[in-house]
């Protein structure tokens, strides 16, 4: 199971259809995609400024190796863990543009697959007298009372000067 967050236009009330027609459903997670095709898959999303933004990490990266004479070995390293930072971070890059952009995170689901996603975000959007994220009350029994000398902590009641 996997966390998805949906992004709305904001301002737009809950129980709106024509907000969710524009809706956005980002999967938490590391990307594989964006893992193997980095740029390329930032500019398939249509995240110009963090494709830019990662397409000059990767070439200040090529240069600093270069500049500090690493071998092609110790090269492809620092590619391929620059490339695992970005798989990790895509989801967070994707969700700041889209928040940027006028689409903020208004609701997160656990789902299975994409689609069972957006099937949960859409009812969840569309039910306009649920709140997301608040729980029904459930009956409990009340805590018990503790007397005013309780002791709270690690530090026992003053009993006066050392």
């Amino acid at each position: 199971m996997r966390t998805y967050t949906l992004h709305v236009p904001e301002g737009a009330p809950r129980g709106d259809a024509r907000a969710l027609e524009q809706a956005h459903i980002v999967r938490d997670g590391f990307s594989w995609g964006a893992f193997a095709f980095t740029v390329l898959w930032f500019v398939r999303h249509r995240l110009w400024l963090a494709a830019l933004l990662v397409l000059v990490g990767l070439a200040a990266l090529g240069f600093a190796g270069r500049a500090l004479g690493l071998s092609p070995f110790a090269a492809l390293v620092a590619v391929g863990l620059a490339s695992l930072l970005i798989g990790m971070e895509a989801s967070s890059l994707r969700r700041w543009t889209y928040g940027r952009r006028g689409k903020p995170a208004r609701d997160a689901v656990i789902a299975g697959s994409q689609e069972e996603a957006e099937l949960k975000a859409a009812a969840r959007w569309l039910d306009a007298e649920a709140a997301p994220g608040v729980a029904t009350p459930v009956a409990s029994r009340p805590a018990p009372r503790r007397g005013d000398d309780a002791v709270i902590g690690l530090f026992p009641a003053s009993e006066g000067g050392r």
